[in-house]
């Protein structure tokens, strides 16, 4: 073939290859926009919130005035007995303008120094009130001008599983966080890292996490019917929905004694008790074969003020030797007992000098008595 013929063809070739692809292409592509894409931005008309996000805007802005941050200072020691600071983080509600701070005993307990961050970044430090370990609670105190001060006031003692809720904090050092959900149990009895029993919980589902302890949980009107306190994880310290927060019926009663006197007077029955069970009931031919058995009376205690009866011989059951022959308690103030903590929990809401009804059992006869509630003594807070 000769070269020109050679190089037509190929030509020829070429122009065929590129009109098939200016077809194919042409009748893929997307036809060609009329202008440039512009975001059709409504800036001039508000956003149509909902009536539950209307309310969530207006309680955290009510509200988050009143939640501060708390950060303590405890001395570590390391390897080489040298002391180390280190430093914790929490929250906690203002709850008058005399400077009184609400929070967790966890959030404080232990620190060497206190300070409190208000909401407009202003720092204090902070002097313990009182605290109560057995109900993670405590008081803590600034001298802060009235006007920085927005106290976040108590809610009604009438709470219901389901009802809306709202969590103030700092998890994680992340300030002024709001989570919402409901409650989802009430009067729950957890057990404390501290082995303390903590009992009339608020279970909700409202995000909680490090850092939120001491925080505000929140009615609808924005009113406090808690304080959380901790959670519950199989992970590693992450919230699966399972928070706890101490009751507006707790703090109602406990802080005003905080803020007084720095304790909470709190009776208790003042017993070494045993609980009686069948087996131990046929064994020691006792008349029934439930309640507590009691070994011992405190002196000074709700027992003995009340004359209860401890043990007076002792017997063998095994490789045991158990005081026997005193009273057993059975109800107190209408609810069944049958251990020296269930006494405990029925007078955790009484104040000394109350007297309550009580069933025993005193050599094999059935008695009502009246028990005259006396204070536990507890070591006062000391200041720093």
């Amino acid at each position: 073939m000769r070269p020109s013929v050679f190089v037509k063809l190929a030509l020829f070739s070429a122009l065929l290859s590129a009109a098939i692809l200016f077809i194919a292409l042409r009748w893929s592509a997307p036809p060609a926009s009329e202008g440039s894409f512009e975001p059709q931005i409504q800036g001039s008309r508000s956003v149509a919130f909902s009536q539950d996000e209307h309310n969530n805007i207006d309680i955290y802005k009510r509200a988050s005035p009143g939640v501060v941050n708390i950060t303590s200072i405890s001395i570590e020691y390391d390897f080489f007995f040298e002391p180390v600071p280190r430093k914790g983080i929490g929250s906690g509600c203002v709850i008058n303008q005399q400077g009184h701070i609400l929070t967790n005993n966890h959030v404080i307990e232990g620190a060497e120094k206190l300070e409190v961050t208000l909401h407009d970044k202003s720092k204090y430090s902070a002097t313990v009130v009182g605290a109560d370990p057995i109900a993670d609670v405590a008081v803590v105190r600034i001298n802060a001008p009235k006007e920085k001060l927005h106290p976040i006031p108590f809610g009604s003692l009438d709470l219901q599983v389901g009802q809306k809720v709202l969590a103030i904090g700092n998890p994680f050092g992340f300030e002024q966080t709001l989570t919402t959900g409901i409650i989802s149990a009430l009067n729950r009895s957890i057990r404390a890292e501290s082995g303390l029993l903590m009992t009339d919980l608020i279970q909700t589902d409202a995000a909680i996490n490090p850092g939120n302890s001491g925080g505000p949980l929140l009615n609808a009107a924005g009113e406090m019917i808690g304080i959380n306190t901790s959670i519950f994880s199989p992970s590693d310290r992450g919230s699966i929905g399972i928070g706890f927060a101490v009751g507006v019926k707790t703090l109602s009663r406990l802080v005003p004694q905080l803020v007084s006197y720095g304790k909470v007077v709190r009776p208790v029955i003042g017993i070494r008790g045993q609980p009686v069970f069948p087996e131990l009931a046929e064994l020691l031919r006792l008349p029934i074969d439930h309640g507590v058995l009691v070994i011992s009376v405190e002196s000074g205690s709700t027992a003995e003020i009340s004359e209860i009866r401890g043990g007076d011989r002792r017997v063998r059951i095994g490789n045991v030797i158990m005081l026997v022959g005193g009273d057993i308690i059975v109800t107190v103030g209408g609810q069944d007992v049958n251990s020296a903590q269930d006494i405990d929990d029925v007078l955790k809401d009484r104040n000394p000098g109350e007297k309550l009804e009580a069933v025993i059992y005193r050599a094999g006869e059935r008695r009502k008595i009246t028990l005259t509630l006396a204070e536990k003594q507890s070591r006062k807070i000391l200041r720093f």
